[in-house]
């Protein structure tokens, strides 16, 4: 089997050439990826339901829009928190090192990390700089994300930050590609519907 070199951390913005309604404009961020498969969540599908409604708990300290978003098409009844803790790893190299991040949060990478859910948000409260809540997530079996990256469905790009908590989740697809230093950032002119140009 030939090695995976590791997406983790990185974003996966599908092409206008993606045909899965599920992925049409999505803006993927990665939160595992190995030779065993890939996981991660959609961060530009935000639903009407509120953070309140399913995770009173966590509502106060979940951004705005302060509502769901949903993940991914599987398991849509979990609920994952994705969180800033704003900060370097301990360790130069970026591996886990002793002052990896707070207690009931798990660095994915830099700056981004999982939150534990199921830990008093009282843990988190002081020293999270956004919040998300996610139904369900992304994910690809062994070697099917591989595949999709050859056949063009996903274009690969760093994340930032701020890509978690963005403000206008809806227009993430477009600020995502226009960031972009070479010919991806005139993808992000390409029309909702090319029948209608």
């Amino acid at each position: 089997m030939t090695e995976v070199s590791s997406l983790t951390g990185r974003l996966l913005v599908a092409t206008p050439a993606l045909a899965d309604p599920n992925f049409d404009r999505a803006v993927v961020l990665l939160l595992d990826h190995d030779e065993e498969g890939s996981l991660g969540v959609v961060l530009n599908r935000p639903t009407p339901v509120g953070v309140a409604d399913i995770l009173e708990s966590w509502a106060a300290l979940a951004g705005e829009p302060g509502v769901v978003f949903q993940g991914g098409p599987v398991s849509l009844d979990s609920a994952l928190g994705v969180a800033v803790v704003p900060g370097e790893p301990h360790d130069q190299d970026g591996t886990p090192g002793a002052d990896d991040g707070p207690l009931g949060w798990r660095r994915v990478h830099g700056a981004i990390g999982l939150v534990d859910l199921e830990a008093p948000p009282e843990l988190l409260a002081t020293v999270l700089g956004s919040l998300r809540i996610f139904a369900g997530y992304a994910g690809w079996g062994p070697g099917q994300l591989e595949d999709e990256l050859v056949e063009g469905a996903w274009y690969v790009v760093e994340s930032e930050p701020g890509d978690v908590s963005s403000p206008d989740p809806q227009r993430l697809w477009r600020a995502v590609l226009r960031r972009q230093r070479n010919e991806l950032a005139m993808v992000a002119t390409y029309p909702d519907d090319p029948s209608l140009n």
